[in-house]
C-alpha cells in the first residue's frame, strides 16, 4: 500500500522526489481537513498543515489532536517564516518548513515525517496485538475459571470445544479422551467422545475408540505427544504415516480441509486426550455448504492458533483430570454411602429399603418446589449439587441406628421373645400343676372314701380342673393379645394387673408371681411397643447419626447434610426430637425429608410389628400433622399434587 501525502487545492509542493520512483507515494489535493476517521488506518499518512487546512479546523481542535495520533502533520508557513508561527499547533507537528524551503530540507523534512507515520501504523499495530493479547489471555482466563468449576465431564468436554471452535473460527471440532487396560497401565486407545459441526448440526453420534498410533490423525497426536496443523488434508504426503478417513466426507457431503490436532496434556506431561479442530474459517458464522464456499473461507491455522489451542487443551487436560478424579471421589463416597446403609439394613432387615425410598422421595419434593410455580417457595431452585446433597442426607438419616441395642433396634412386640416364651413356660407349669393337683385329689378322694363317694364327686373335680385350665388359657390369651402394639380395651388392663398377682410355685419351692414388675410394664403400653426408656433409645439414633455424620470432612456442597439429618423427626411446634427445635431452626431440606420419612414408615409393607396404613390413610394422617403445626403444610400439598409418593408406591405394586 502506497503513503499518502495529504495538502491543500492549489498548494505547490517541491517536485523533490520522495521516493525512489515517482509513483512510490500517491499525492491527495484537499479543500478541507479530513477526519481521521476518512482516512486508511493501515496507510502511513503526511498531511502538509497550511494556513488553509489549518482554517477548515478552526473551533474544533479536537479535529486535530485526533488526526496527529494517526497522521504526521507537518507545518507548512509562507515565505520567510523560519519559525512556527503562533496559530500553528506547535505541540501536534512533526515538523515544520517555509514556503520557500530548499528542497533537499523539503525532502529531508516529508521523509522524516513518513517514516514518523510509518512508526505511527506499526504503534497502532502493537496496541492491536496487545490488547487482542491482552483478550486472549482474559479469555483463557475466563475459561479456566469456567472449566475449573464444571464436574459434569460432557459439559465440560462440550466447552472445551465449543470454545476452542470459537476462539480459532472452526467448522467443525472433535474431542478423544484415553482409555487404559488397568489402572496403572499406559493409555492404550482414544474414545470419541464429542463432535461438533456448525454446517452440519444435525449430525448422528457414535462413540469408537481409535488406537494410539501413528495411523490416525488424533493417534499420531497422542502417540508423539505434538500438534498437527493440516493445510489440507486430502494433499497430506507420501512420507507421513497418519492418514485422514475420507468415510465421513463422502457419507455426508462435507469438505475436511485444514485440520489443527492438540494433544491434552496434563501437569504430568501425560496425554489425557485429543482436540481436532476442523476447516478454520475466515468467517466463524459462515457455513460451508458448497465447495466455491470452502475455497473462500477455509484457510490453514496460523501459529497463534496452535497456541491459543495449546494453552486451552493445557486447561483443558487438568479440568477433565481433575473432572475425572472428583468422579473417582464421587464413586468412592457413593460405595461408602452404599455400605453405610448396608450396615443399617443389617442391623435392622424389617426397614430394609427405607432409606433409599426417603431419600428418593425427599428428591423427588425437591424437583417438583423446584418446578413449582406458586406458593411460598415458587422462586426456590436445586442445584445438582443440592439434590445430591438431598439424596446423600436421605441415605444416611438413620444411620445412629448402629449405636442402637439391637433388641431395641428390632423388637416387635411389647415384651421381647424370650421374655414372652418365659411366661409361657410358667402357665405352662400352673398347667401341669392344676393337672397334679386333679390327679391327687382323685386319688384321695378314692382311698379316703371309696368308689360310690368317688364316682360322685369326680365330676365336681372335672369341672374344677377345666375352670382352672380355661381361666389359665384366658389369663394366657390376655398376655398375648396384650403383648401386640396396639391399642388395647380397658378390659384388658385392669385384668394384667389381676393376672400379676397371681403366683405359682417353681421348682425350688419358692412363690414367684406370673407376671414380673418388667413384664406387666410393658405389656401396659397402651400404643406402640416401647416404654419410654426404649423410646429415648431409638429417638438417640438421631443425635448418634448427626454426631458421625459431622466428623466426616464434607465439601462445600455438601456441608449441610449432618444439619439435615439431624432435624428430620423434629416438628414446626416444637414437639419434635431429639432437640424440639421450631420452625425458625428447621431448615426446608429437612422440612421436606420429615414428610418423605413419616409417609414412609406409615405405608411400609415390611415392618413386621404394624401393618401398612393404605396410602390415602397416609396422606390424611400428614395432613392432621400439618393442620397441627407439626409439618409444613405448603410442602405437603406440593407433595400430594405432584404425586412425589408415586415413585415409591409404584415400586410396592
Amino acid at each position: 500500500m502506497r503513503p499518502l501525502l495529504i495538502a491543500a487545492v492549489g498548494r505547490v509542493i517541491s517536485s523533490a522526489p520522495l521516493g525512489r520512483r515517482a509513483d512510490d507515494i500517491e499525492v491527495r489535493r484537499v479543500p478541507v481537513l479530513p477526519d481521521a476517521s476518512s482516512l486508511d488506518a493501515e496507510r502511513p499518512t503526511v498531511i502538509v498543515l497550511d494556513r488553509a487546512l489549518l482554517r477548515s479546523a478552526w473551533g474544533n481542535p479536537e479535529r486535530l489532536v485526533e488526526l496527529a495520533r494517526g497522521v504526521a502533520l507537518v507545518g507548512l508557513g509562507d515565505s520567510g517564516e523560519a519559525e512556527p508561527p503562533s496559530d500553528f499547533p506547535i505541540d501536534l507537528l512533526t515538523g515544520y518548513l517555509p514556503a520557500d524551503a530548499h528542497i533537499g530540507t523539503i525532502m529531508a523534512m516529508l521523509r522524516g515525517a513518513f517514516r514518523h507515520a510509518v512508526a505511527l501504523v506499526g504503534e497502532r499495530h502493537a496496541l492491536a496485538e496487545q490488547s487482542r493479547r491482552h483478550e486472549e489471555l482474559a479469555e483463557l482466563t475466563r475459561l479456566g475459571v469456567a472449566l475449573s468449576t464444571e464436574h459434569n465431564l460432557l459439559t465440560l468436554l462440550e466447552m472445551i470445544l465449543s470454545q476452542a471452535r470459537r476462539i480459532t473460527a472452526s467448522d467443525a471440532g472433535s474431542l478423544y479422551l484415553t482409555e487404559r487396560d488397568g489402572e496403572n497401565g499406559p493409555p492404550q486407545r482414544l474414545r470419541f467422545r464429542l463432535s461438533q459441526n456448525h454446517t452440519l448440526p444435525a449430525l448422528p453420534f457414535h462413540e469408537f475408540t481409535v488406537p494410539i498410533d501413528h495411523t490416525s490423525l488424533a493417534g499420531h497426536a497422542a502417540a508423539t505427544g505434538e500438534p498437527l496443523v493440516i493445510a489440507d488434508v486430502y494433499l497430506l504426503p507420501d512420507d507421513v504415516s497418519y492418514r485422514q478417513n475420507r468415510s465421513f466426507d463422502e457419507k455426508f457431503g462435507y469438505r475436511t480441509k485444514s485440520v489443527l490436532v492438540i494433544p491434552m496434556k496434563t501437569h504430568r506431561d501425560e496425554v489425557i486426550g485429543v482436540l481436532q479442530l476442523i476447516n478454520c474459517k475466515r468467517d466463524l458464522h459462515a457455513k460451508l455448504s458448497s465447495p466455491d464456499i470452502v475455497e473462500r473461507q477455509v484457510v490453514s491455522y496460523d501459529g497463534r492458533a496452535v497456541e491459543l489451542v495449546s494453552a486451552l487443551a493445557s486447561q483443558a487436560a487438568v479440568s477433565i483430570e481433575n473432572n475425572q478424579l472428583y468422579e473417582d471421589i464421587e464413586r468412592l463416597f457413593e460405595g461408602f454411602v452404599t455400605a453405610a446403609v448396608t450396615a443399617i439394613e443389617a442391623r435392622d432387615p424389617a426397614t430394609s429399603g427405607h432409606s433409599s425410598r426417603v431419600a428418593a422421595l425427599t428428591v423427588g419434593l425437591a424437583q417438583a418446589v423446584d418446578r413449582a410455580g406458586d406458593g411460598p417457595y415458587r422462586g426456590v431452585r436445586f442445584t445438582r449439587e443440592q439434590l445430591r446433597e438431598l439424596r446423600y442426607a436421605g441415605l444416611l438419616h438413620d444411620f445412629g441406628k448402629v449405636a442402637v441395642r439391637e433388641d431395641v433396634l428390632v423388637k416387635e412386640k411389647k415384651l421381647y421373645g424370650h421374655d414372652l416364651e418365659n411366661i409361657r413356660h410358667r402357665f405352662g407349669h400352673l398347667m401341669q400343676s392344676t393337672d397334679l393337683t386333679f390327679e391327687r385329689e382323685r386319688v384321695r378322694l378314692l382311698l379316703d372314701q371309696g368308689r360310690v363317694a368317688y364316682e360322685a364327686s369326680l365330676p365336681r373335680l372335672v369341672d374344677a380342673r377345666r375352670a382352672a385350665r380355661d381361666r389359665l388359657a384366658r389369663y394366657l390369651d390376655a398376655v398375648v393379645k396384650a403383648n401386640e402394639p396396639s391399642v388395647l380395651s380397658q378390659d384388658t388392663f385392669d385384668e394384667l394387673p389381676a393376672i400379676a398377682r397371681i403366683t405359682y410355685t417353681d421348682f425350688d419351692g419358692i412363690a414367684r408371681p406370673l407376671l414380673r414388675d418388667d413384664e406387666l410394664q410393658f405389656l401396659m403400653i397402651r400404643q406402640g411397643n416401647l416404654d419410654d426408656e426404649e423410646r429415648r433409645e431409638i429417638e438417640s439414633h438421631v443425635t448418634y447419626t448427626y454426631r458421625f455424620l459431622e466428623q466426616i470432612p464434607w465439601t462445600r456442597e455438601l456441608r449441610s447434610i449432618p444439619d439435615i439429618a439431624y432435624a428430620h423427626h423434629e416438628k414446626l411446634n416444637g414437639r419434635g426430637y431429639p432437640r424440639a427445635i421450631g420452625a425458625h431452626a428447621i431448615s426446608l431440606q429437612a422440612r421436606m425429608m420429615t414428610i418423605s420419612d413419616i409417609f414412609d414408615a406409615l405405608t411400609a409393607t415390611d415392618r413386621p410389628y404394624k401393618p401398612a396404613i393404605p396410602r390415602d390413610r397416609a396422606l390424611d394422617m400428614l395432613r392432621d400433622e400439618a393442620r397441627e403445626g407439626m409439618i409444613d403444610e405448603h410442602l405437603l400439598r406440593t407433595f400430594v399434587d405432584a404425586r412425589v409418593f408415586a415413585a415409591v408406591t409404584s415400586e410396592r405394586g
